[in-house]
């Protein structure tokens, strides 16, 4: 009997009123705004202090929150997503297949592929709207595909074979110095990381939601709530360092849309949970497939971004890592292994 009343109501409505579980509707109201304030200030203020002099920081202050950023990521990737999705996708609530086959890890793996090969699709499709976007401060303004190419026409029009050899000869060393294009790279460094930065937020923003509807449906309110602020804020430092440093031209709005669009989506999705918490079971059948589903391809997601876009982009393929003290390195790494820590820590509360 005991094992009876203990066991998981699949189907229908919650088995027990939503106002018996932690934290009163008031409470829960104002976590929307509080969540709002707190994700909105940590991840503007990396793109505040970049772009308004008054306001300017240490680069050590920028490099902190951006690889600290890298391992919250990856500790979100692996501990706060893929652990949960393999957890709901195992419920007995599923269908018998589920307890038989890793499906969580096959929807993560699944995901991966799929946002390597969008990024593949968008650095041959997309390449043209991400150049537009690319700003290029050694041109003082939108780095264009064909800017130097042009300039070696003009000069090679009336000149002799060595001097169009010259020309050419320049024409590289000019793009090699400043990230250009070249016959063989028809996407700029800079328009590679803008890609880069927008499946990351895809991915933050995908699961953002879920869990912004899981901290409005539960019943155990008042701890998730805490973490999940502290989840959001380190998440959302990490995500704003990359936004202010994208190599967009002064003013453009994108790092301040990036921004505010991380900082709506959970109390959207907290607001969303509100609405259907009298209807919504959170350990139905149901919530199960769409909690585990999503969490395991937001954990693929964030792990393509996390290892391949941070982590192999910025200590090993790039050249100033490549070149940089020692010392510095350390630091840096030590820096990602703290945001890892914490946020993995975090996972012994939610």
């Amino acid at each position: 009997m005991a094992d009876a009343e203990a066991a998981p109501a699949c189907h229908g409505p919650r088995s027990e009123p939503f106002e018996t579980g932690s934290g009163s509707i008031g409470l829960r109201i104002g976590a929307i705004f509080i969540l709002l304030a707190s994700s909105a200030l940590t991840t503007l203020f990396p793109i505040v202090t970049r772009r308004v002099p008054r306001l300017t920081i240490p680069s050590s202050a920028f490099d902190f929150a951006k690889y600290f950023g890298s391992g919250v990521i990856i500790a979100t990737a692996f501990m706060h997503l893929l652990e949960p999705g393999a957890d709901e996708l195992a419920s007995p609530c599923l269908n018998e297949n589920f307890q038989e086959y890793p499906f969580a890890f096959a929807f993560a793996m699944i995901s991966l592929f799929v946002t390597f090969f969008v990024e593949l699709l968008a650095f041959r499709v997309g390449s043209k709207i991400a150049q537009r976007l690319a700003y290029d401060p050694h041109q003082g303004g939108h780095h264009h595909a064909n800017a130097h190419g042009h300039d070696a026409q003009a000069v090679n029009g009336g000149s002799s074979p060595t001097a169009a050899m010259t020309a050419k000869g320049s024409e590289e060393d000019v793009n090699s110095v400043e990230k250009g294009f070249t016959k063989d790279q028809p996407l700029s460094a800079a328009a590679s990381e803008i890609l880069g930065v927008a499946i990351l937020e895809f991915g933050v923003i995908f699961h953002s939601v879920i869990i912004g509807i899981t901290l409005g449906t539960t019943s155990d309110f008042k701890i998730l709530f805490i973490v999940i602020i502290f989840h959001q804020m380190f998440e959302g430092l990490g995500l704003g360092a990359r936004l202010s440093l994208l190599p967009l031209a002064p003013k453009s709005l994108i790092p301040y849309i990036g921004a505010i669009a991380y900082a709506l989506v959970t109390p959207i999705g907290l607001a969303i949970g509100l609405g259907v918490r009298n209807t919504y079971n959170e350990e139905s059948a149901t919530a199960n497939y769409v909690t585990g589903i999503f969490d395991s391809v937001s954990a693929g997601i964030l792990l393509y971004t996390g290892l391949v876009e941070l982590l192999a982009h910025e200590f090993i393929f790039n050249e100033k890592m490549r070149t940089a003290p020692l010392g510095k390195v350390v630091l840096n790494v030590i820096e990602m292994f703290i945001g890892a820590g914490l946020m993995a820590l975090l996972a012994k509360w939610a």
